[in-house]
């Protein structure tokens, strides 16, 4: 078996990809610039001589097309794409284009070289909105960034070549899922980052914005494999990814400080200048379409999140390998 992963240098790439090696199958993974792009996700995780990396522009059809005819793989992972909600409101329209117009792209390339290919596009809680109850696979969307726009918009694009054209294209509609792996502009990687350097002494506070927003975290690797599970169903299907609790910024923010040793009342403050345009105040999935079809769930709770990810900054602080699983 062969994978195309469109965006392998992600936090998603990296660890679908290992995934994906340990499975047996041959992997090839693209970013825009494969020559000059970093892929220390890849080196993080051992994999840089275990993938064969291609160049690849989603929002360009002939590059699209010019890599799924070279590389003939049987399963497409789409994880490329601008990824953060903040940076959708200043981006809008490039976000829009990366999003959207390379979904598109990846489709109709599909329905071009007329293969029984396996697609799976990476969808978003966000485009939920602000629900007041778990979000399922009929409820409604209704986004509030433009980040969730475009993630809307490229849902119902995979959904409707999969009903025009009968393609095996499938979303997944992923709650928030965390690992040491994210940038620091995501913010549970940034409130561990700054609790360290706090508790080292390297910096004396964090501003973060709203505290009272509830997300739904989930572990990374436990939804990478939740993808690869969507593509080995009989028939293509849509399904909501997330381990069904919910929990307040505000408890990740005490609950990492206090891992290390920190009240964190005494270091953090509310920035209203951090604060979105539009934000949500609840996320939270209802992942049982995942349980009953996919036999998936998520094994990592919320305390074993902030485990993971605080011990990860520790090690690293220490000068010790630190663990990525």
């Amino acid at each position: 078996m062969k994978a195309l992963i469109c965006g392998i240098s992600g936090q998603d790439g990296a660890y679908l990809a290992r995934l994906l090696v340990d499975k047996g199958y041959q992997v090839y993974g693209t970013s825009r610039d494969a020559q000059s792009a970093s892929f220390a996700s890849l080196r993080l995780l051992g994999l840089e001589n275990k993938v064969t990396l291609k160049s690849l522009a989603p929002t360009d059809f002939r590059s699209v097309l010019q890599t799924m005819v070279t590389v003939d793989a049987d399963e497409i992972y789409l994880l490329a794409g601008q990824s953060s909600v903040g940076l959708s409101f200043e981006q809008p329209m490039e976000t829009l284009e990366s999003i959207s117009v390379g979904t598109q792209n990846f489709l109709e390339a599909i329905r071009f070289v007329g293969k029984p290919v396996r697609f799976y596009s990476a969808g978003s809680s966000e485009c939920f909105g602000d629900a007041d109850e778990p979000c399922n696979e009929l409820t409604p969307f209704r986004p509030r960034s433009p980040y969730a726009v475009a993630k809307a918009a490229a849902f119902w694009q995979v959904a409707n070549y999969r009903e025009a054209y009968g393609l095996y294209a499938c979303t997944g509609i992923l709650f928030n899922h965390e690992s040491p792996l994210r940038p620091e502009r995501f913010v549970t990687r940034k409130i561990v980052a700054a609790a360290c350097r706090i508790a080292a002494g390297q910096q004396q506070g964090l501003r973060l914005g709203n505290l009272d927003i509830h997300r739904d975290w989930g572990w990374a690797p436990d939804y990478v494999e939740a993808m690869w599970r969507m593509l080995q169903q009989p028939t293509a299907d849509d399904f909501v990814i997330g381990t069904g609790r919910s929990h307040a910024l505000r408890d990740f923010v005490a609950a990492a400080f206090a891992e290390f040793g920190l009240d964190w009342t005494q270091h953090v403050e509310s920035d209203p200048t951090l604060m979105r345009p539009t934000d949500l105040r609840y996320g939270c999935a209802d992942p049982r379409k995942a349980l009953d079809r996919l036999g998936w769930q998520a094994t990592v709770d919320f305390a074993g999140i902030i485990a993971r990810l605080t011990g990860y900054e520790r090690d690293r602080a220490a000068g010790h390998p630190p663990s990525l699983t």
